[in-house]
């Protein structure tokens, strides 16, 4: 990962234990009513679990995670500018650890796999002692490793994750997204598509097959819907499928006039490049010129894609040409400290880690349950998109969402897309009932 510090884990955990008494050691290994919470810091240190994909479909996202992650921690223990410290309102945090502790991490590789991602999770649990995990790039990963939080008694603040589910049907009361979802994606997109190519189109859906991909494809098909479009077929394509050739040709056929990808990372940029090159771009369809759309986008995925993005619409959680003070000040960090601007991905994770550090500072406490308390209901303002507030009812944040668009000419390698429209909050507001599930009551793990 070019950019990078690397940081050797152990190495890492021996340095920081000549702080004070040193790490705690997690409770597992201990008598539970030793502590008041699992994995209860006692030294000098806090220790906070990273877990991104550093291979697999993902992998580009993961990096740029990792990035952000650890430019949070140089922002908390007080090195470098301090970033977005300097415009979050409110803030309890002085940039000087948190808690007088100050801030270490350990690392996991989720390889864009459930079963890998919660293994590492487990890992950092168990063995390094992390009070909280954060991370992913796959809402299949996401859920899985919100439920094992839940289940060890640590919170879980989710990184780059979609899915309707995560704070839907599969919501947990140890698990927080600041992300958008794919409803909030349907729900700002669609009037933009009305207006680029009218109510009257046909829609052919190629669906990543996992959770994401499937509440993508429901979500912009109820809203293209409403609009008068016709969805003639929905295909699953698998994660990582490489090729994509033998899904694209029968869109050729099929009647429809506009492409629909729900795919993301390599996924997206393979499937898109693919399907320009088999000339669906050139096609006219039912007397209209045939139209591409990539529900979810990223600065990530449009470099590479390459020009094949141009004029291509979708949806984005943020993007670094916001003006913002919060914005600027992340993008002038982030570029300072590796040379280029920050992507969606690497955004919310900063965002993520800062509002852990943050809400544990107002509630006095690493205790999760304490933590999750200082987060439900929170609103906040200076982190890019505008004022935003954690919902206490399914620990979703809700904020402005970014339609935006491939630019025909670009400036850079990384101004590729441009920003077409901030949708209102109150656009992308939906029932916490519509998509089911129950948070449940915290678990302290102790």
């Amino acid at each position: 990962m070019s950019g990078l510090k690397n940081i050797n884990r152990r190495t890492l955990l021996k340095s920081t234990a000549a702080v004070g008494a040193g790490l705690a050691l997690p409770t597992i290994f201990t008598s539970a009513s030793r502590a008041a919470y699992l994995n209860e810091p006692t030294g000098g240190t806090v220790t906070l679990g990273f877990n991104v994909p550093q291979t697999g479909a993902y992998a580009d996202e993961g990096a740029d995670e990792l990035r952000a992650y650890q430019l949070a921690v140089k922002h908390l223990n007080g090195e470098g500018d301090g970033g977005m410290l300097n415009t979050m309102k409110p803030l309890a945090l002085k940039g000087s650890g948190v808690l007088g502790k100050k801030v270490a991490f350990v690392t996991g590789d989720t390889q864009t796999k459930s079963d890998a991602a919660r293994a590492s999770a487990k890992r950092m649990i168990e063995k390094d002692g992390a009070i909280m995990i954060t991370g992913g790039s796959s809402s299949g990963v996401a859920i899985a490793v919100q439920s094992l939080c839940q289940e060890a008694g640590v919170i879980f603040m989710a990184g780059l994750t979609h899915s309707n589910d995560t704070t839907g049907k599969d919501k947990r009361a140890n698990g927080f997204r600041h992300f958008f979802n794919a409803y909030m994606s349907g729900a700002a997109l669609a009037p933009v598509l009305e207006k680029a190519y009218g109510a009257d189109r046909k829609a052919y859906h190629l669906t990543a097959d996992y959770t994401w991909g499937w509440t993508q494809e429901e979500s912009i098909k109820n809203s293209t819907e409403k609009l008068g479009w016709t969805t003639v077929e929905a295909v699953r394509t698998p994660l990582g499928a490489g090729d994509f050739s033998q899904y694209i040709t029968p869109v050729l056929n099929s009647g429809a006039d506009v492409l629909i990808l729900n795919h993301y990372g390599r996924d997206m940029v393979n499937s898109l490049t693919q399907a320009v090159q088999f000339g669906l771009r050139d096609k006219k369809v039912n007397g209209k010129d045939f139209a591409i759309v990539v529900p979810l986008y990223s600065r990530l995925m449009a470099q590479g894609a390459g020009e094949n993005v141009k004029g291509i619409y979708g949806t984005t959680n943020w993007h670094w040409s916001l003006e913002d003070e919060g914005s600027k000040a992340f993008v002038k960090s982030f570029g300072q400290e590796y040379g280029f601007p920050p992507s969606q991905a690497a955004h919310t994770c900063y965002v993520q880690t800062l509002l852990y550090a943050d809400a544990a500072e107002r509630a006095g406490t690493f205790n999760p349950c304490g933590i999750g308390k200082a987060l439900e209901g929170f609103e906040f303002d200076g982190t890019g998109n505008g004022p935003t507030l954690y919902r206490a009812a399914d620990h979703q944040c809700f904020k402005k969402v970014l339609v935006v668009r491939g630019k025909e000419n670009p400036t850079s390698q990384f101004d590729l897309l441009e920003v077409v429209e901030e949708v209102p909050t109150e656009q992308v507001t939906y029932d916490p009932a519509i998509f089911g599930g129950e948070l449940g009551a915290c678990n302290a793990g102790a």
